[in-house]
C-alpha cells in the first residue's frame, strides 16, 4: 500500500487473491459479460482460477482473454462499493499439470476444494465422460 492512502489497481488485482470468492466476468462473442462465482487464489505471480475444462468460461477465455474480477459472497452477492478489477486471463492447462495452483488452491480452501474434487471425479467416473478441471491464470491487466 502506498502512504498516500490511494490503491493502485496492480494492488487491488493481488488483494483479489484473498477473497473467498470472486466473481469472474468472461466476454462472449457479441461482448457481452457473463459472471461467474469462482475459488481464486495467488500462485506465484498470477492469480489462479480452477473450473470445469467443459465451462462456457473455458470457451470464451480462449476467443478473449479480458476479464473483470469482484470480491463477492459464495452465491455472487457483490457487496455494495466491491472494487472492480480488470486483468488478463488465459487457460493455462489441466489441473494434473498445474501442481502450484492446485496446491494455492487445496491451501486456501482446504478439505472444501478437495471434497468437490472428489465429488466431481466420481461423477465424472460414473459418466465415463469430460476431462475434469482446468486452471485459469490471470494477470493483472497492462497499464494503458
Amino acid at each position: 500500500m502506498h502512504h498516500s492512502g490511494r490503491v493502485t489497481s496492480e494492488e487491488r488485482f493481488w488483494l483479489m487473491g484473498e477473497e473467498r470468492f470472486a466473481l469472474l466476468v468472461t466476454y462472449r462473442r457479441d461482448g457481452t459479460g457473463v459472471a461467474t462465482t469462482v475459488w481464486v487464489a495467488r500462485d506465484g505471480d498470477h492469480l489462479v482460477v480452477t473450473t470445469p475444462s467443459g465451462s462456457g468460461k473455458v470457451k470464451r477465455l480462449h476467443r478473449d482473454q479480458r476479464v473483470l474480477l469482484v470480491p463477492c459472497g459464495r452465491l455472487g452477492r457483490v457487496p455494495f462499493g466491491a472494487a472492480v478489477v480488470s486483468a488478463v486471463g488465459r487457460v493455462a492447462g489441466p489441473d494434473g499439470d498445474q501442481p502450484s495452483a492446485v496446491a494455492a488452491l487445496s491451501a486456501k480452501y482446504g478439505l472444501q476444494y478437495r471434497l468437490v474434487l472428489a465429488l466431481e471425479g466420481a461423477a465424472r467416473r460414473r459418466r465415463g465422460g469430460d476431462a475434469g478441471r482446468v486452471i485459469l491464470r490471470l494477470q493483472p491487466e497492462a497499464p494503458a
